[in-house]
């Protein structure tokens, strides 16, 4: 067994290879032999907060899912049993609102003429609608997770928890019933929680009036004057409130005969209060109108006014005279503002939360009491408001200004446009409304909320210690039920009286106290289900009619899916709190925070450990992804343009990983496949293409050395294995942190540098330069090196990886490597050895040494293709220098084809130092100070510059200024003797780059033999030829000039050395070809000449060279032939030239492979039959098996 030959990057389908890994996990159930293989081993625990399947998903799921599944990989891949379950919310509104459009069930009436059964049997049949493409998507991602042993919120075993939830909460004193202004929805005739609400603003026009209140016996006749944007609660307006510190002045219309009180500051809002300038007025002429001031007094002057009502539907709330309680009084509260409409506000405490408060203060009306609300739960007004009776709240606002003005009552009458929360299912304006509802008491334990928050970690933290605190912090009491149907019941039963009440912890417990068999939880299985009295002859107690909301269920997953505590007890008891949740960042205020609250209620503990927290994944413009304006591409298409490790890479690698907003963008994801995975791909490729080169010239299977037997000598097989050990501490590392999202780019990094660095550099080692040991111990530290890294990408990249580590391992013994990478332990943190962190030091520094001299080309305009003499690398590090002139050199002046590398460690020599100071830094330590010690750093000495460098500190000015904190600039020196014309330098305040640019006749020759070399290469490329086809390679003069064939004779002869080196084969005219060696491939090309760069290369104004002449040939692939060397021939033939012609038509006519299997048998030896005579000949003195041997072998002249 060994490795298969893989196609070229270009005719690689990342895609199409996604799906067969994909069959192979299915052959293999690798997901489940995974959880069988890694039983017994310490639990990981992993929450799965469980979506909607009544909706497709989209990037958000797919980004969070990512996210879940790298950590899970990551996990079982270091020791852990990862069960990951699936899971389902399958209750409340986005159900209920499918089943509404499709049945056109405009009410709450109408639900219940249907009748609750069929409604919630409707429901259940879609709620796992999209459940299979859900699967499909999640699948088609690579994410692991069960499927099968999914949980979803509506079994009745989830249900079960959910009421034994409840009933801890209600036995330790947290459940409560009261009233709460909450968002309502009146098209789902539902409240909404504050996070739900927050999802959908709009900027919306709203009628904005100005009503008046005429104060009872006012001896002014003065009316209180209230702005408001929501006519519709004017007819349930019970108070006025004033701030008891503002100013209000009581204003007289000259014009019109009436008094008005507002706040001082809002005066000029009343039409006509300020006076104005008339067109045309003079500068001095004074403004007429405006309004008469009467009086002014503070907002405490006016608690206790009692006013005429707007509308008599509430009249007998009225307060009596001198009363502190009752309706249509002024009080005060502090929420009052003069930014904004007259400094009065109107109090509806049905319709506001503030209302609900400030009335309830000041004895309006009592806590526990009804409240005026007219509005019944579809947003229509009811009899209580006969004049409005039927009419939608938003559809009155008209009709109630128009009964206003013909009252006389209306003062001002606008519009305004502001932003307005509308319903996240319906679409639709919410309104605030006071609602009955069951409480969990959450200010009650918000201290202990704190400081469990305290116990977990995130990522990033700021969202723990910021939003996610200031939202604890700011906890009110959570309104748990809902007036809905499709949901898991309130578990209380109550009496009719109110007196007697009873909270049921479990299915039994229902069972015995009814006497009724209990098959499911949902409400038309269990709302006809009585429990007798206590008290002798009274009614029995009946269920409350209210639902869970939905997030109470999903902040009760961790109970839910197991059952508890039902079910596995001891598995829940020991493994609680979750070693991991993730979700994106608007869970905050949804997921994270029910978790937290529940857990928190039950256990004092909270529900995890450990929370990653992504972004928002937003349209390339911006805005939210929307299906209307399709202003994002569907993610289907996506996966099977790009593949689906793509889509892993881009999302996990971009700042939505740190909680930030991503824009997506497709070219984004194909810049993973360009950049990333294509470099990948062609290194394991040039690996595997090596393995197969060096197995058929060796005759024997390739296997690799174990890292633990590798003893390295090549400086980039030494430094390659530093930087693997590196990669696996530092992920290791990271990860246990949770931090992806410095984990990827570190990735990233590392198979740039092993493509770009590893395997660039060491190409004609790996293909075996240097003799088939070297060429093993290469290939060894490649394999070992990629198999690592499939080991460390395994989980972000799970196909690639898979793909790379089926074929890798068939270079190993049977039975050795387990059949997946995903089932191999992730690679141990290995400790560093000694030199490690000097090697990758000294690489990285060559590494810019080699980026600055490339710049320096380019801005001269020498090509790297042509030759250059000298280089000189200086810095203060005389390690580095040694490294770069000793093990190091050959890459530098191979990469930046120069002759000669020098180094310096004095940085005078080339340049002259000067500081800068670092204004950033220091600006913000220093402040008025900075200015002495700026130019204190400006006038240090090069000396000085030496010395800060070296000690990391100096004192300047009275300050001491460390490392970091002086910027030291490096401007390049031209050296004496040399024209700024023939040399040029870059740097980058550390390392400084010479090139010496200046060009010679053998400068120019080896440029040549370059461009040749290209040429060959090139052609070899265009004919289709792999790695491991063998040709020989023979150019053919062009006839004119003349002096062409000579010129190529020399250029090939002075450079065979390299050629040969660069190209495998010695390059040989074509009159060596063997008549039976069969030509592949040609093309006329031409080398030097004006046109090429080696001519620019000897300057415009320089001598005339050789580069100036073209020399035009013929390049030639062809079969490698048996051929034979003449005088040696000539000798075995016993000096017979007819037979020695002979023997070599004989050899012409035979198969080359046959041939080449005869001389291994005869031990290097062809016996030779013609003519009646035997001829024995020597393979590497009479006969060779191609003309680049027989050249090899000829002796020079």
């Amino acid at each position: 067994m060994s490795v298969a030959d893989v196609a070229e990057g270009k005719d690689y389908s990342f895609p199409k290879e996604e799906e067969k890994i994909l069959d192979l996990w299915d052959r293999l159930d690798a997901f489940k032999e995974q959880l069988r293989r890694t039983e017994g081993k310490p639990e990981y625990i992993f929450y799965d907060g469980p979506p909607f399947a009544t909706g497709l998903p989209h990037y958000g799921h797919i980004l969070a899912g990512t996210l879940k599944d790298i950590v899970t990989r990551y996990a079982a891949a270091t020791g852990h049993h990862v069960t990951r379950r699936f899971g389902w919310d399958c209750h409340g509104l986005p159900v209920e609102y499918e089943i509404d459009k499709k049945l056109n069930v405009k009410s709450r009436d109408d639900v219940l003429k249907m009748g609750i059964g069929t409604y919630n049997e409707e429901c259940r049949s879609i709620v796992m609608r999209y459940s299979k493409e859900w699967e499909k998507t999640v699948k088609r991602l690579g994410r692991w997770i069960d499927f099968e042993n999914d949980y979803k919120t509506l079994d009745p075993s989830f249900m079960e928890s959910v009421w034994w939830v409840f009933s801890q909460l209600y036995e330790k004193g947290l459940v409560y019933r009261g009233f709460k202004v909450m968002p309502f929805s009146t098209a789902c005739s539902t409240p909404l929680s504050n996070f739900e609400a927050g999802l959908n603003y709009k900027d919306v026009s709203d009628p904005a009036v100005m009503v008046s209140f005429p104060v009872i016996d006012d001896p002014d006749g003065a009316a209180l004057v209230a702005w408001t944007t929501t006519p519709w609660t004017l007819p349930s307006n019970v108070a006025l409130c004033v701030h008891p510190e503002l100013i209000y002045v009581k204003v007289r219309d000259n014009d019109k005969k009436k008094v008005f009180i507002v706040a001082e500051a809002r005066l000029a809002a009343l039409p006509g209060a300020v006076p104005k300038p008339k067109k045309g007025a003079k500068k001095d002429d004074k403004p007429e109108g405006g309004f008469e001031v009467l009086a002014k007094m503070p907002g405490k002057d006016l608690v206790g006014l009692r006013y005429t009502p707007l509308f008599d539907f509430f009249a007998t709330l009225a307060a009596p005279a001198g009363s502190s309680k009752g309706a249509f009084r002024v009080v005060a509260d502090t929420y009052v503002t003069d930014d904004s409409g007259t400094g009065v506000v109107h109090q509806a405490p049905a319709f506001g939360e503030d209302d609900y408060r400030v009335c309830l203060a000041n004895g309006v009306c009592e806590k526990g009491d009804s409240l005026p609300c007219p509005v019944d739960l579809n947003g229509r007004f009811t009899e209580e408001v006969h004049l409005f009776k039927g009419l939608h709240v938003k559809d009155a606002d008209k009709e109630i200004v128009a009964a206003i003005k013909e009252a006389g009552r209306l003062v001002d009458n606008s519009a305004i446009t502001h932003s307005y929360p509308f319903c996240w299912r319906s679409d639709t304006p919410l309104i605030y409304r006071a609602v009955p509802s069951w409480f969990v008491k959450v200010e009650q334990i918000k201290d202990r909320l704190l400081h469990n928050n305290t116990l977990t970690y995130w990522v990033p933290s700021y969202v723990k210690e910021k939003r996610f605190h200031n939202w604890l912090e700011n906890a009110h009491d959570w309104a748990v039920s809902r007036s809905r149907f499709w949901g898991t019941p309130i578990p209380i039963w109550v009496s009719e009286d109110g007196e007697e009440l009873v909270c049921i912890r479990s299915k039994a417990e229902l069972e015995e106290l009814t006497g009724e068999k209990v098959t499911d939880l949902h409400r038309h299985f269990i709302d006809h289900l009585t429990i007798p009295s206590k008290r002798p002859g009274q009614p029995p107690l009946r269920r409350v009619d209210d639902v869970f909301d939905c997030w109470f269920e999903s902040g009760s997953m961790p109970y839910g899916q197991l059952h508890y505590p039902f079910e596995n007890k001891e598995l829940f008891e020991a493994n609680f709190p979750a070693d991991f949740v993730a979700e994106g960042l608007d869970q905050t205020r949804g997921w994270f925070y029910t978790l937290m609250v529940l857990s928190t209620a039950l256990f004092d503990k909270p529900a995890f450990k450990h929370l990653v927290c992504n972004g928002l994944v937003l349209a390339a413009d911006g805005k939210k992804m929307s299906k209307r304006l399709k202003n994002y591409p569907d993610p289907t298409e996506v996966i099977d343009k790009y593949g689906a490790d793509a889509l892993r890479l881009y999302l996990i690698n971009s700042p939505v990983v740190r909680a930030e907003t991503l824009r997506f963008k497709e070219e984004g994801v194909f810049a993973v496949v360009k950049d990333v995975f294509l470099p990948w791909y062609n290194a394991y490729r040039f690996l595997v293409q090596n393995i197969l080169r060096l197995e058929l010239e060796a005759g024997t299977r390739f296997s690799p050395i174990p890292p633990s037997e590798l003893r390295p000598t090549n400086v980039l097989d030494r430094w390659i294995g530093a930087a693997s050990r590196s990669l696996t501490a530092y992920v290791t590392a990271e990860m246990g942190a949770y931090r992806l999202y410095t984990v990827v780019p570190y990735l990233v990094k590392f198979i740039d540098s092993l493509t770009n660095v590893y395997v660039r550099y060491n190409r004609k080692r790996l293909k075996g330069s240097k003799g088939e040991e070297d060429a093993k111990v290469a290939l060894s530290c490649l394999y070992n090196v990629l198999m690592d890294v499939c080991k460390v990408m395994a989980p972000f990249t799970p196909f690639l990886t898979e793909s790379m580590y089926q074929n890798l391992r068939g270079a190993l013994p049977p039975g050795e490597s387990p059949e997946s990478v995903h089932w191999c332990d992730f690679p141990s943190a290995r400790a560093s050895e000694e030199g490690d962190e000097r090697i990758q030091q000294s690489v990285d520094r060559m590494q810019r040494v080699i980026e600055l001299g490339r710049t320096i080309r380019e801005r001269r305009n020498k090509p790297l293709k042509n030759p250059l003499t000298k280089l000189v690398v200086v810095h203060s590090d005389t390690d580095f220098l040694d490294d770069i002139q000793g093990e190091l050199r050959e890459y530098v002046e191979s990469e930046l084809n120069v002759r000669s590398l020098e180094v310096c460690a004095d940085p005078l020599k080339y340049a002259s130092l000067r500081a800068q100071p670092d204004w950033q830094v220091l600006g913000k330590r220093l402040g008025k100070a900075m200015g002495a010690v700026a130019n204190a750093i400006k006038d240090l000495t090069a000396d000085q510059i030496l010395s800060y460098e070296k000690t990391g500190s100096i004192e300047l000015a009275g300050h001491v200024i460390e490392a970091g904190e002086i910027k030291v600039l490096r401007d390049f020196r031209v050296p004496e003797g040399v024209s700024a014309e023939d040399v040029d330098a870059n740097g980058d305040g550390e390392v400084l780059v010479v090139l010496d640019l200046r060009v010679d006749e053998s400068l120019v020759a080896a440029g040549l033999a370059r461009e040749m070399v290209n040429r060959f290469q090139k052609l070899r490329k265009s004919a289709g030829l792999v790695l491991t086809d063998k040709v020989d390679v023979f150019y053919d003069p062009a006839p004119e000039p003349v002096s062409t064939a000579a010129s190529l004779a020399g250029l090939v002869a002075s450079h065979a050395d390299y050629l040969r080196e660069s190209l495998g084969v010695n390059v040989l005219p074509a009159s060596s070809r063997p008549l039976s060696s069969i030509i592949i491939a040609t093309e006329r090309t031409t080398i030097g000449g004006s046109g090429s760069s080696t001519a620019a290369a000897s300057g415009e104004d320089g001598p005339t060279t050789a580069a100036a002449v073209a020399l035009p040939f013929t390049a030639i692939l062809a079969t490698p032939a048996a051929t034979t060397a003449a005088a040696p021939l000539l000798a075995a033939c016993a000096g017979s030239a007819e037979l020695a012609e002979a023997v070599s038509v004989v050899l012409a006519s035979r198969d080359l492979t046959k041939l080449q299997a005869e001389a291994a048998e005869g031990g290097g030896e062809v016996t030779v039959r013609v003519n009646g005579s035997s001829v024995d000949l020597t393979v590497g003195k009479e006969l060779f098996f191609s003309a680049s041997a027989a050249a090899a072998a000829a002796p020079s002249s």
